[in-house]
């Protein structure tokens, strides 16, 4: 805090200068000999310091005469000798600096002001201590805190030493008016100074050697949260978070003393001797304790700055307008009385889910107690949506939501890998699911990677950052396969296996499998998952180091994924592992070696013609259903509620119904798919998979049979026959869907939402099948997403024969087996035109 103004001149010969070496010798001792470690010492030494300039001080003014007085001052009055900064903190660290501000009164002291800090700086000097020092009055001194941020964050930290006390409680009371008048202005400037050095220094948790200050999550963050807290607009959560900060100083202060410097970088030459200091197993250990306090520090920041920016929107806002009246979602699809007392404004994102000032909070009713699914419900609906989850929210569930059963219930696992296929939207709302231990609840395998270091010049992530990172960049390359589902999670999982002995493939292979058994995939997807994640290295290894021209080379691969769905997935994951580690682990040329050699392993794969899709048998109720539509002429419908089984006993419902099975039998006409579709958009319901055949039960012509499986988007379920109304009414023309379905999302409030990947529309090889052509479409899940594609479809006159829909997390996976009027396949011209206009359609 040196200015040039303040800066010491040539001192005079003084008549008493105290000797540096009793401080010295003291503090050396303090350091090495006492025995005292961690936050004892840094009080001890902050004491020792304390009272030594104290004596400086004494003998410092004892030694210049005041202009006023005209002799000896026994005491200093008018001047008092003030810590700020760290050292204001009592954060002595062995090799801190000692940030000192000489303040005095501006008319006592007059001129003699300048020859009092002389004395009192040089022995300092002398003793070898490293000062940061000013002079000033306490005009001078808010003037400069006025002007420089930096230097009126170190005097919200100012701690009386020696002198006048009148001075420094004046001096406190001065600068924390000031801050908190000002803190709307200055708190933005603080935020972007906090932003500007994280990405010049990094993020501390994922770090091999890192700045244990400057870094995002370091010291200087603290520092930052102090300074809300005292602006008494905002405050950070408080949970672990004095921990966190002493075990980064702690950490602090043993490199101080391996190093001897006033160093704030970990090197990895130093990790060893600093963890021996400290009494760490090793340095990975220290490393792994390191990132968990950087993240809580990390995660509380983000918090904070949240509550700032919205205490600041307010403060804005407020007198401007009236503020809006509020129609908080109640969990039924109904309003509440909150409305006429002025409640926030909440608008619905899921089932108990709504968002609310930015943040996704839980529904007015929401009972995670009874609710298990509710926890990945939020997070994935605050990914969905561009947003996070509310800190209150996520430390509610935390506290509140009980395990999920084993397996875990559909609705679980969909939920997990739409939160993952959320992309980067998923990063802010995974963490604040790990600040609070869902995450290792949810995955208890999850604790032996969590904040685990990679020793590798190639990872720029610790272990279970890197798989989320893959998952990332999995997310968008989920058009590339037929399955998104299993790459997300194949990608979560990949290197699991790092946080057992051995070779983590294998290991990670056992625990894949056991996961995913958790997780209720099926068992042909508990094979797929394991292989990919057993094999995850094969691409990359194979293409780098065999040669591709050697049908064997070929052929080890072709042996070892089986079928081209899984090469498809074990090359979008081996993309997405790559891309996640950092930027040498990926290139065009690794690019154009792997993709090569998937070429050439996908060409000995590929067989004879696709068998057709199997002929599956009517069930009585199909039937019925068939048999009365092609009777009446008209559309015949069943709905039936589809129940989640008890945990305890599989045979006993749950009380709530879990979605709906709803079957539709239609003599075929125009538009119907995208009509029924219209109906079940406009009824708040996501379809989750859906199956068009057709049917000639009595010889009188096709039946169509349209079997959808639906869940409420929020709220309750429709009534049957509500829905089954106006599934007649569209057939029948008395109900506009396409209409209806425009007009509601014109009134929907907008959100940004995420980007996903643009949607992907092809026709499959001209051998996947003999009497139809197949439209595979893949695109992001959204209301009404159906709807659109059958229009589309219709408007380019071709007929769909059968359809096979499913919803896989927020990935809609789709095949259209299309024929023209005449129910032959289309030409290859034509089919390539349907693709492209479906294509602009979900455009």
């Amino acid at each position: 805090m040196t200015t040039p103004e303040t800066a010491p001149r040539t001192p005079p010969t003084p008549a008493v200068r105290p000797g540096p070496t009793d401080y010295a010798s003291a503090r050396q001792r303090l350091l090495t000999e006492d025995g005292l470690t961690g936050a004892r010492r840094r009080i001890a030494l902050a004491g020792l310091t304390d009272r030594w300039l104290a004596g400086l001080l004494a003998g410092a003014a004892a030694a210049v005469r005041s202009p006023s007085a005209g002799g000896e001052r026994p005491a200093p009055v008018g001047v008092a000798l003030v810590a700020v900064g760290g050292y204001g903190r009592g954060e002595l660290s062995p090799r801190s600096d000692l940030d000192v501000l000489l303040l005095h009164d501006g008319t006592t002291w007059g001129s003699g002001v300048t020859a009092l800090a002389e004395q009192l700086w040089y022995p300092v000097w002398d003793s070898g201590a490293a000062l940061d020092h000013s002079v000033r009055d306490l005009g001078t001194a808010r003037e400069v805190a006025a002007e420089d941020l930096k230097a009126q964050l170190g005097l919200l930290d100012a701690r009386h030493i020696a002198g006048d006390p009148s001075l420094t409680a004046a001096l406190r009371s001065a600068v924390l008016a000031d801050w908190r008048a000002t803190a709307p202005e200055r708190l933005p400037e603080l935020q972007a100074m906090g932003q500007e050095r994280a990405e010049r220094h990094g993020e501390l948790s994922f770090l091999l050697e890192p700045d244990l200050k400057e870094a995002r999550g370091g010291l200087r963050d603290l520092v930052s949260l102090g300074a809300v807290a005292a602006s008494w607009l905002a405050d950070a959560p408080r949970d672990g978070l004095d921990e966190a900060a002493l075990r980064l100083t702690d950490v602090r202060d043993a490199l101080h003393l391996v190093t001897g410097r006033a160093t704030e970088r970990l090197s990895l030459q130093e990790q060893d001797q600093v963890a021996e200091e400290l009494g760490v197993l090793d340095a990975d250990t220290l490393l792994r304790q390191v990132y968990q306090a950087a993240r809580t520090i990390a995660y509380a920041s983000d918090v904070t700055w949240r509550e700032v920016g919205r205490v600041l929107r307010a403060r804005s806002q407020r007198g401007r307008r009236a503020p809006r009246l509020a129609f908080p979602f109640s969990g039924t699809g109904r309003t509440s009385g909150a409305v006429a007392r002025g409640a926030v404004e909440r608008s619905p994102l899921a089932e108990g889910v709504v968002e609310q000032d930015g943040e996704a909070v839980l529904a007015q009713g929401s009972r995670p107690a009874q609710d298990p699914a509710l926890p990945l419900r939020a997070a994935a609906a605050a990914a969905q949506a561009g947003l996070t989850v509310a800190h209150a929210t996520v430390r509610r569930l935390a506290a509140e939501s009980r395990p999920l059963p084993v397996p875990w219930p559909d609705e679980a696992r969909e939920q997990l890998i739409t939160l993952l296929g959320a992309g980067s939207a998923c990063l802010p709302v995974w963490e604040a699911l790990e600040a609070e231990g869902l995450i290792t609840r949810l995955l208890p395998d999850w604790e032996r990677v969590r904040c685990r270091p990679q020793r590798n010049a190639v990872h720029r992530w610790t272990v279970d950052r890197h798989l989320v990172q893959t998952a990332v960049r999995a997310a968008a390359l989920t058009r590339r396969v037929a399955r998104p589902d299993l790459l997300l999670v194949a990608a979560l999982l990949h290197d699991i296996g790092k946080g057992w002995p051995g070779d983590h493939s294998e290991a990670g292979e056992v625990i894949a499998r056991d996961v995913a058994l958790r997780m209720g995939f099926g068992r042909d997807d508990i094979e797929t998952l394991a292989l990919l994640v057993r094999h995850h290295l094969l691409l990359i290894d194979t293409a780098t180091r065999r040669d591709p021209e050697d049908p064997a080379t070929v052929e080890a691969v072709t042996k070892v994924v089986g079928t081209t769905r899984n090469l498809e997935l074990l090359h979008a994951l081996t993309e997405a592992d790559a891309l996640a580690t950092g930027p040498a682990a990926w290139s065009a040329w690794r690019a154009s070696l792997v993709g090569d050699l998937v070429a050439r392993a996908e060409a000995l794969l590929v067989g004879g013609p696709a068998p057709e899709p199997p002929v599956v048998e009517l069930g009585a109720e199909e039937e019925r259903l068939a048999v009365e539509a092609a009777r009446t002429g008209g559309p015949v419908l069943s709905v039936r509620a589809q129940l989640q089984r008890g945990e305890e006993d599989p045979e006993e419902p749950a009380a709530e119904p879990m979605g709906v099975e709803l079957t539709l039998a239609v003599p075929d006409r125009p538009a119907l798919l995208a009509t029924v579709a219209g109906v079940l958009a406009l009824h708040r319901l996501t379809v989750r998979a859906a199956a068009i055949r057709e049917a000639d039960p009595v010889g009188a012509g096709p039946v169509l049979l349209l079997s959808w499986t639906v869940a409420a988007e929020y709220g309750d379920l429709p009534e049957a026959a509500r829905l089954r109304a106006d599934i007649r009414r569209a057939l029948d023309g008395g109900l506009d869907v396409a209409h209806r379905l425009a007009e509601r999302d014109a009134a929907a409030p907008r959100r940004r939402g995420i980007a996903a990947p643009p949607p992907r529309v092809t026709v499959a090889p001209g051998d996947s099948s003999v009497s139809a052509t197949v439209l595979e479409v893949r695109a992001h899940d959204a209301p009404g997403l159906l709807h659109r594609i059958g229009r589309a479809l219709e408007d380019t006159g071709i007929r769909v024969r059968t359809a096979h829909i499913s919803t896989l997390g927020a990935d809609a996976v789709d095949a259209f087996y299309v024929t023209d009027t005449d129910g032959r396949p289309l030409a290859p011209d034509r089919a390539a035109a349907v693709a492209k206009a479906v294509q602009q359609a979900l455009n």
